[in-house]
């Protein structure tokens, strides 16, 4: 276990690996978060490794005051023999750094979501939110600072930490210090919907790393073209370098994949299994057409609805022949326009199934409720997979379906998802706003011959586990290395 001032190497995200939830009795109950994070960290063998997170509400905050200098693992929390310190920011800064920019400017920028006439306006408010971010991600770089050895490797996780490679770099020149982003990177024109000063702290933000990864090449570049054009950097596009007031920056393509040895075991576990009953009761021998996604307005959910509804018009053959079995679990309902999205695909279900369900044939399954264990029955269940987002750093939901079907799926899958990338060659592309387009290609896809549907799937899922989550991090950490 880690001792203060000793870690060697030192990852930093808004959420751990750990949350907790308080009972009527003030008791605490620790939950193990998942994905390819936590995966990773766990490949590491070093016993001098912390994790660095935020608390994310009261529980955790509670469990950060009955712990030394915030560390869980010194606090009497069994965090499964990681490292884990947990920061209580004050909530009114967290608000501002997490909703306010990270969530509703940063994610909206970089996924092109902005309504252009009316949004975004960076008025006096906004103003106020950008110091609560500064604030935020200050409170990061300083106890990363505080715990790092000398010449320590410190791996920053994604938009929500932009700031504080730099922020670091400042207090402890010594660190070697690597920056991930999980989500796409605006083009230079858009990027500049950002004010001038809050442009170039982003830019320099995350120049302050020695290192900084993207999940494809595309996202790297358009990183690079927006360090040229706002701060006169000096790119090498070839080499994947960014030259600016007197250090580089590597910038690295790391491709997540899927993790497939966890996720085939986990697949077929007796929940899944239970699950996976009822959705085959519910299904009939019928084919289905599957997604799985949180109800993030990146994600395109009414867009692949409305393509559905069109399938269903235009080509009646797939009338009583096809269920479309849709998982959209909310996400960020604490901002209006989640919650206006999520109304808008629980009405769009309701009108489908209203123009074409029958006494024996309910078109649309729909689900909000969040159900690992049945996205994971669905998966198995697939015959076709509908990923469709407008943007999308990369997007395991296409990598994961190939890996768990059992009869093989045929994949539609937006050129907008980082994705796209490594599977263009087995999926079926889509322009993820052309409606009609996606409808046909859903035909296409229906209409596949078994044969090749499973020699496509088999693909598919070689090239989604390429690169285990585990060794995905390690990549990184060998590059920030060497």
């Amino acid at each position: 276990m880690a001792d203060l001032t000793t870690a060697r190497v030192l990852v930093a995200s808004n959420r751990g690996p750990v949350s907790f939830s308080s009972g009527p009795d003030g008791a605490l109950t620790l939950r193990r978060g998942g994905g390819g994070l936590v995966s990773g960290l766990s490949a590491i063998d070093d016993p001098h490794a912390v994790w660095v997170c935020a608390a994310l509400g009261d529980a955790d905050r509670e469990a950060v005051r009955r712990s030394p200098q915030g560390r869980l693992d010194r606090g009497g929390f069994d965090v499964g023999g990681q490292a884990v310190r947990m920061l209580d920011i004050d909530p009114e800064v967290f608000d501002q750094a997490y909703n306010g920019v990270a969530n509703s400017t940063l994610w909206f920028l970089h996924h092109m979501l902005y309504n252009t006439p009316t949004d975004p306006a960076f008025d006096a408010a906004a103003a106020q939110r950008w110091q609560g971010f500064t604030a935020y991600n200050r409170a990061f770089a300083e106890a990363l600072a505080a715990e790092a050895a000398p010449g320590a490797a410190v791996l920053v996780q994604d938009y929500h930490l932009t700031l504080v490679p730099a922020l670091l770099r400042e207090l402890r020149p010594d660190l070697r210090i690597s920056y991930f982003l999980h989500i796409p990177w605006a083009p230079v024109d858009y990027f500049r919907l950002l004010p001038d000063e809050q442009a170039r702290a982003v830019l320099t933000g995350v120049l302050g790393a020695d290192r900084a990864g993207f999940h494809t090449r595309r996202w790297a570049l358009a990183f690079a073209d927006c360090c040229a054009d706002v701060l006169g950097a000096e790119v090498d596009r070839d080499a994947l370098t960014v030259a600016f007031d007197g250090r580089r920056t590597r910038l690295g393509v790391h491709s997540l994949g899927a993790d497939g040895e966890f996720l085939r075991e986990r697949a077929h576990r007796a929940d899944v299994d239970e699950r996976l009953a009822a959705l085959r009761a519910a299904v009939g021998p019928r084919r289905t057409v599957v997604r799985v996604d949180r109800t993030e307005l990146s994600k395109n959910i009414v867009r692949g609805l409305l393509a559905y509804r069109h399938l269903l018009r235009s080509r009646p053959q797939w009338r009583g022949e096809v269920v479309h079995v849709a998982f959209a679990y909310p996400s960020r309902q604490d901002l209006a326009e989640y919650r206006e999205y999520t109304a808008a695909v629980r009405r769009i279900s309701e009108e489908i199934n209203a123009e074409f369900a029958t006494a024996d044939w309910q078109p649309l399954i729909l689900q909000v409720e969040d159900d690992f264990a049945r996205s994971l029955a669905a998966y198995r269940l697939a015959d076709v997979a509908l990923v469709n987002p407008i943007r999308d750093g990369m997007n395991l939901v296409a990598k994961e379906v190939p890996v768990v079907s059992e009869a093989g799926c045929a994949l539609v899958l937006s050129h907008e998802a980082g994705a796209w990338a490594e599977l263009a060659e087995d999926a079926i592309g889509i322009n993820p706003y052309d409606v009609l387009g996606t409808a046909e290609a859903l035909h296409r896809a229906l209409s596949m011959p078994p044969a090749e549907r499973t020699e496509r799937t088999k693909r598919l899922a070689a090239a989604a586990t390429a690169l285990s989550p585990q060794q995905w991090f390690l990549d990184q950490l060998a590059a920030l290395n060497s």
